[in-house]
């Protein structure tokens, strides 16, 4: 059978009577009209990755929907029950975003763990990703579940699991679950008839949330004067970034009262995604007329934050992941050791594709830095791994997503938006700031500059060139870039570094992934990495230089920046 007929043949399935009316109709005009979306659709199966699923909404077998959610809800019921035999009670947390079908997907989710005799913990309305982690453990949770499709696109929705320690899955349960979810069939799932009965949880969550979260501020210092900016971009912040930061003594802030709506359609953005100027647009016009200190902007399921902040020109600037990281973290350590905290038994975390910087920030405090693949859930497993001999401080990955403290096991942009503003505000009290800290800590340990190119391929073909690029990298890579000399290639899928100097190889104690980076002999990192949630590869640039003073940073940046420019020409990227 070819694999046109397969398609189709699989399509036709959908029209039976097992689906819903208005899935079977949209099949059957898929079938008569449109090819292209046809096979999309229905060319495989939607892949239960290591943390969940992500995809387009709509009916097929490669699309989110109630049967594809409703499998993968099943699969958790049957794992969780295998896991915690010896517990009476079963309770599994869901939050949603602001995304088209979020409620109505958690809904659903909650009738499939009613049926399968498993109490729901369903918040009331919308609520971030964060508090969904924090809620595992403070309720005893066994697992959770978060109804998300993050920075992606409107037509995007998802499903992401955590486990009882508030961190997403992670081996050995991702590749049990994945099992799981591959055994199982739609006929397989126990949907509930009519409305889901389940705990609904609230503002008594959210008081606790934030209360956990002042136990993690330093200081007040000039909070009282401090002007922000906050936009929730239409997602879900909106239902607790302004009590967490008048809870943190934020009285002077601005909301962008045009993006304060959630709504799934995120009609004034072209992309959600604080990673990208354009979403932050509108934040910093309102900072300029306002004459703010700083813009926090969220993604729709508030795990990741960007900021702006006053230069020393007193412009506006969009400060990068890697850049709030090493500020941030500097500022926790800063306050650590003021207090008398630090005694060599601390850690901080970071990805391999996040800045060294980090590293050289946190040596000078005496402090440890465990890397991780990308990925929260691998600095959520760190701490875990780690938490009978060491304290975790805080960590970072360069994608804006920030965690302080552990009792949240995700990325948490109302958290650490919080600690981001206090530590500006405690530079402005003593008449810094927090852009001239960054210069400072650069003139200290180093300027690293980083940059990202992401490259969109979408569907099967899409999906055959990010592959075929990947295999050229790993094949055939090149030996200079921009006048340095590789070094080492890094290929996390081999579990590999090869030394190209002294030709040997040694081995790399990470789990696999499909991730190839190469060293250059004056420190740069380049990695090529397939997004794991969107049809992306990207490639990370990092390079570094010394710098003697704050007076040669623009120029150490334009030295910097050009140098990048000719890599990316010289990988056709």
């Amino acid at each position: 059978m070819s694999e046109k007929e397969t398609i189709k043949k699989r399509a036709l399935e959908w029209t039976s009577d097992f689906f819903d009316k208005e899935s079977r109709e949209e099949v059957l005009n898929y079938i008569k009209e449109d090819a292209e979306e046809l096979t999309d659709a229905f060319y495989k199966d939607l892949e239960f990755g290591t943390g969940g699923m992500r995809g387009i909404m709509g009916p097929g077998t490669n699309r989110v929907n109630k049967y594809t959610l409703g499998v993968a809800t099943q699969a958790l019921s049957n794992y969780v029950k295998s896991q915690f035999s010896n517990e009476e009670k079963l309770k599994v947390a869901i939050a949603y975003d602001s995304r088209r079908n979020s409620k109505e997907f958690s809904e659903m989710i909650a009738g499939v763990l009613q049926s399968n005799g498993i109490e729901a913990l369903l918040f009331e309305d919308l609520r971030p990703t964060p508090e969904l982690s924090f809620a595992i453990r403070e309720y005893d949770c066994q697992a959770g579940i978060v109804v998300t499709a993050s920075h992606n696109p409107p037509e995007y929705n998802g499903y992401k699991v955590y486990w009882s320690d508030g961190g997403q899955i992670v081996p050995p349960h991702d590749k049990a679950l994945i099992t799981e979810v591959q055994s199982l069939t739609y006929s397989d799932v126990h949907f509930h008839e009519g409305a889901p009965v389940y705990t609904s949880l609230g503002k008594e969550t959210d008081d606790a949330y934030i209360e956990a979260l002042k136990k993690q501020s330093f200081s007040n210092n000039g909070k009282d004067s401090f002007k922000l900016v906050f936009t929730s971009i239409h997602g879900t912040s909106i239902a607790l970034m302004p009590q967490t930061l008048e809870a943190l003594g934020f009285l002077n802030y601005k909301i962008v009262e045009e993006q304060a709506n959630p709504d799934g359609n995120f009609p004034t953005v072209k992309s959600p995604n604080p990673e990208e100027s354009e979403a932050l647009s509108m934040a910093v016009d309102l900072a300029n007329k306002e004459g703010s200190d700083m813009v926090i902007g969220t993604d729709p399921d508030a795990d990741r934050v960007g900021i702006a902040v006053r230069d020393d020109k007193n412009e506006m600037v969009l400060l990068n992941g890697n850049q709030a990281a090493t500020v941030l973290i500097d500022y926790l350590l800063e306050q650590w050791k003021l207090r008398g905290k630090l005694n060599g038994k601390q850690f901080i975390g970071r990805t391999v594709v996040t800045t060294e910087l980090l590293d050289k920030v946190a040596q000078a405090y005496g402090v440890q830095t465990k890397t991780c693949l990308t990925g929260f859930k691998w600095i959520a497993d760190l701490i875990r791994q780690y938490e009978s001999e060491l304290e975790f401080v805080g960590g970072g990955e360069e994608s804006y997503g920030y965690m302080v403290g552990s009792f949240v096991r995700d990325k948490d942009a109302i958290g650490s938006a919080a600690l981001l503003a206090e530590a500006a505000a405690y530079e402005k009290s003593k008449g810094s700031s927090f852009f001239n800290r960054l210069l400072d800590i650069y003139v200290k340990h180093g300027h690293f500059h980083e940059s990202l190119v992401s490259k969109t391929l979408k569907g099967k073909s899409g999906a055959e060139k990010i592959k075929n690029m990947m295999d050229g990298f790993r094949s055939n890579p090149p030996i200079s870039l921009a006048g340095e000399k590789v070094t080492h290639i890094v290929d996390f899928d081999k579990s590999l570094v090869t030394n190209i100097v002294e030709s040997n190889t040694t081995s790399l104690h990470y789990p696999k992934s499909n991730v190839i980076q190469l060293v250059t002999e004056q420190g740069s990192r380049i990695t090529a990495r397939p997004s794991g949630t969107e049809p992306k590869i990207k490639f990370y640039f990092s390079l570094n230089r010394d710098l003697k003073s704050k007076d040669e940073y623009y120029q150490s940046l334009d030295i910097l920046g050009t140098k990048i420019d000719k890599m990316k020409l010289e990988l056709g990227i």
